[in-house]
């Protein structure tokens, strides 16, 4: 396929607008992309640190379209490349914030800012993970998270988010580093949801770890 124009328009600041013409754009990408099975925990993929992405061309972009279809056929509001198996740092968004405005985007390269402790303020909320299907548990993260990346040309961009949305920013940058969800859960949580998944279905593909 040819190199496509990114479709995120950054701010002056250097952050970028993922709040417009969402449906259109996550759309675009999935109607372009092909769904894969979500890779799920056990996996060697998902707990080791991705390489970065050096290279932004047509085999960059075919991935992020993929990654837009996976997330929708998994029902996801986030998406890591090495949740379909990809070893690359990579991953998608289509997330609402806790005011109700939707977000979509993706993040090359991203890197999560230290927050000041006079900003870091938690939120214990309900937290569960397409690798980790059909387990939930309570975590707490910083209520404003901010990622710095790159977008598929290589471009670099920032993106931020209050509430749930940043949740999930921190949440796929974890993926990307070699972590899970229930890696920052105590012993008991992270046996409790390790138990829900196995005990449960997963309502979407997976890979099966041989």
């Amino acid at each position: 396929m040819a190199q496509q124009e990114t479709d995120q328009q950054v701010e002056n600041d250097g952050f970028v607008v993922d709040t417009e013409d969402c449906e259109e754009r996550e759309l675009a990408h999935r109607e372009r992309g092909t769904s894969r099975p979500i890779t799920v925990f056990g996996n060697p993929v998902l707990h080791r640190e991705c390489k970065d992405v050096t290279e932004f061309g047509d085999e960059l972009a075919q991935l992020i379209d993929d990654m837009f279809a996976s997330q929708k056929t998994a029902e996801g509001v986030g998406l890591a490349a090495n949740q379909i198996g990809v070893d690359q740092k990579v991953f998608v968004y289509d997330c609402m914030d806790d005011e109700g405005v939707r977000h979509v985007g993706h993040v090359v390269n991203p890197v999560l800012q230290e927050l000041p402790a006079d900003r870091r303020v938690l939120d214990e909320s309900n937290e569960g993970c397409l690798s980790v299907p059909t387990a939930y548990a309570e975590l707490a993260r910083p209520d404003y998270a901010e990622v710095h990346g790159q977008d598929l040309q290589g471009n670099p961009i920032k993106v931020r988010g209050t509430g749930y949305f940043a949740r999930c920013l921190q949440h796929e940058t974890d993926h990307l580093y070699g972590y899970l969800y229930i890696d920052r859960l105590s012993k008991r949580d992270r046996k409790d949801a390790l138990r829900q998944m196995e005990e449960g279905t997963p309502r979407y593909p997976v890979v099966a770890n041989d």
